[in-house]
């Protein structure tokens, strides 16, 4: 089982996918956790989920670590497909819960109150790719997954 979720091969564009995925969430993670990017930092960011979203507290802690340290993992290809899990059961609830309300596109103009869901679809195609084909080139899983053969 451990060898299936490690199991890849050397696609160059599996590696893409992944690195990019990675490198969209980590500001996001970042803002969470760190207050980076203009983020509000770890304990702010729990009272609005928890408080004004009445997201319960352990959830709101398992999204908010998926974005941090999953995008992590995604960017060095470490157990991938558990991080790309992850990042696609976010979006799915992000789309549940604030941006389904808002219609399909982005607020590219400014002229809705709220953001689309395109961004999320587009994570969650990537996301499942991901699941599906590892981590590709370039990763731990890789490297990992050597040692099992």
């Amino acid at each position: 089982m451990f060898r299936k979720i490690l199991q890849t091969d050397e696609d160059i564009s599996i590696f893409i996918l992944r690195l990019i995925l990675g490198v969209v969430f980590f500001p996001h993670g970042a803002q969470k956790v760190l207050g980076w990017f203009g983020g509000y930092g770890l304990s702010a960011t729990l009272a609005v989920f928890t408080d004004k979203m009445h997201i319960p507290f352990v959830f709101a802690l398992l999204a908010i670590i998926t974005e941090f340290a999953g995008a992590i993992a995604l960017i060095v290809g470490f157990f991938t497909r558990v991080a790309a899990f992850g990042i696609a059961v976010v979006m799915v609830v992000a789309i549940y819960m604030v941006h389904g309300r808002y219609g399909f596109f982005m607020n590219w103009f400014g002229s809705q109150k709220g953001e689309g869901i395109e961004y999320h679809l587009l994570a969650i195609a990537i996301a499942l790719v991901l699941m599906i084909k590892g981590a590709g080139s370039f990763s731990l899983d890789k490297k990992i997954s050597n040692n099992f053969k």
